[in-house]
C-alpha cells in the first residue's frame, strides 16, 4: 500500500478503515464488556483514526485501527472504570506456547457459545485482548504484538495463559470437549 496523500483523505479513509469497523467494535466489546461502552469506544477510536489518518503510512490498516481501538479503550476504561484494569505481572508469565503443539483453537471450538463468552469475560484484560485478536479476529502473533505494543514472547505467553484459563473454566462447567 502506498503512503496516503492529503488530496482526498475522506475517500481513502473509507477504503482503508471502514472495512475493519466490525473488528474494531468486536475488540472494543471484549475490552469494555458491554455493547454501549463498545459503541462509544469504537466511535472515539474512529474519530481518532480520522484525525490522525494523515500519519498512516500504509501497511496493515486493520492492525493500525485495532491499535487505536486498544489505546482508546484503555484510556476510556482508566477514566470511567479504573477498577476494570487489572495489570498482569509479566514476571509470572513463564510458559511459552509450543508452535509445534496441537492447534489451541480446536481445543475450545466445541464449547457452548454462552459458556465460552462467560469464560472470556472472566479473563484479565491482557489475556482477553490477545485471545480475541488471535482466535476471533485471526491476527498473526506479530500483528498482535504490534497492536498491544508488547514483545512477541509476551504475546505468546499471554495466549498460552489465556488458553489454559479458558480450558480450566470450560472444564469446570462440564462443557469442555
Amino acid at each position: 500500500m502506498q503512503i496516503m496523500s492529503a488530496t482526498d483523505p475522506p475517500a481513502q479513509f473509507d477504503e482503508v478503515v471502514l472495512p475493519h469497523l466490525d473488528a474494531a467494535y468486536n475488540l472494543a466489546r471484549w475490552l469494555a464488556g458491554n455493547d454501549h461502552d463498545a459503541e462509544d469506544i469504537t466511535q472515539e477510536a474512529s474519530l481518532r483514526a480520522f484525525r490522525f489518518f494523515g500519519g498512516f503510512r500504509g501497511g496493515n490498516s486493520r492492525s493500525w485501527l485495532l491499535t487505536i481501538v486498544r489505546h482508546t479503550a484503555c484510556t476510556w476504561l482508566k477514566k470511567n472504570r479504573p477498577d476494570a484494569i487489572v495489570p498482569v505481572n509479566e514476571d509470572q508469565l513463564q510458559e511459552i506456547e509450543d508452535p509445534a503443539g496441537p492447534d489451541p483453537s480446536a481445543a475450545f471450538s466445541g464449547a457452548d457459545a454462552k459458556v465460552l463468552q462467560t469464560a472470556l469475560e472472566q479473563l484479565p484484560a491482557e489475556f482477553r485482548e490477545v485471545i480475541v485478536l488471535r482466535e476471533l479476529e485471526g491476527l498473526a502473533y506479530k500483528e498482535i504484538a504490534d497492536v498491544v505494543d508488547a514483545p512477541l514472547g509476551t504475546v505468546m505467553s499471554r495466549l498460552a495463559r489465556a488458553r489454559r484459563q479458558l480450558q480450566q473454566c470450560l472444564s469446570r462447567k462440564g462443557d469442555w470437549k
